[in-house]
């Protein structure tokens, strides 16, 4: 018999305090502090070579922190492997819409749902991802090198939703993809977080796209944070958007 899942209640505070990562002993990371709230959505912004993706990894457990903490609803994540901070909550849609090329739609999704969810809770689960992305529903038996980049994506964001994450880690989720579904896909994310209490950490090099869903931004140049604001003041901030977000 497999072990059973542990209950867990609705959280998502993320505290992340003087994290430093790097590859081969060279940081890639310095000293990087913020925080997000329960139900928050946070854009994770800055330029190409920036840090964005390695502190995505780092809170996921794929890269290991030389120095600092991750916190999640009060449980430092560092000594946890990947598997383990899934199953506290933790969510990441890398770069590149992480879905399994050879399985239908449908099996993805179940896929994703595999560990947390079983019978009629399953069955609900994947019925609520067809719901959030009427799309799919009518792709549910098409494999997934079959789906266009967008349903691809919304496939990899489906997968992550469907396991009830509290902390769901986006890296680059409108790459390559129409502005058309850049828009539903962010609109997507932005209600996820309203109906579910889903805190969201979005990296993004399409800033605008980001900023317009976010509560908050978190800029970061060369591995640092340079700036942690309300997305409005973000965005109106002339100096800073011209010297690290590129607009």
């Amino acid at each position: 018999m497999s072990a059973r899942v542990a209950v867990r209640t609705r959280g998502g505070a993320l505290t992340v305090d003087g994290l430093t990562v790097g590859y081969g002993g060279a940081p890639v990371l310095h000293d990087v502090c913020f925080a997000l709230a329960p139900g928050e959505v946070v854009a994770l912004l800055g330029a190409n070579g920036a840090g964005k993706t390695t502190l995505l990894r780092a809170l996921a457990g794929l890269v290991p922190a030389a120095a600092g903490g991750i916190d999640l609803d009060g449980r430092d994540l560092r000594g946890l492997r990947t598997e383990a901070r899934a199953r506290r909550g933790v969510a990441l849609v890398p770069e590149g819409q992480s879905v399994v090329a050879e399985l239908t739609v449908d099996e993805n999704l179940r896929l994703g749902a595999l560990w947390r969810h079983r019978g009629a809770a399953r069955e609900r689960a994947v019925a609520g991802m067809y719901e959030m992305f009427e799309p799919l529903a009518r792709r549910r038996t098409s494999a997934g090198h079959q789906l266009s980049g967008g349903e691809r994506q919304m496939l990899a964001l489906g997968r992550a939703l469907v396991a009830d994450p509290v902390l769901l880690a986006l890296d680059e989720p409108s790459l390559g993809l129409a502005p058309l579904v850049v828009a539903h896909l962010m609109s997507t994310l932005r209600d996820a977080s309203a109906r579910r209490g889903l805190t969201v950490l979005l990296a993004e090099q399409n800033v605008t796209s980001a900023l317009s869903i976010a509560d908050r931004g978190v800029v970061l140049d060369l591995g640092r944070v340079v700036a942690d604001a309300p997305a409005a003041d973000l965005a109106a901030d002339d100096t800073l958007r011209h010297a690290y977000l590129g607009f």
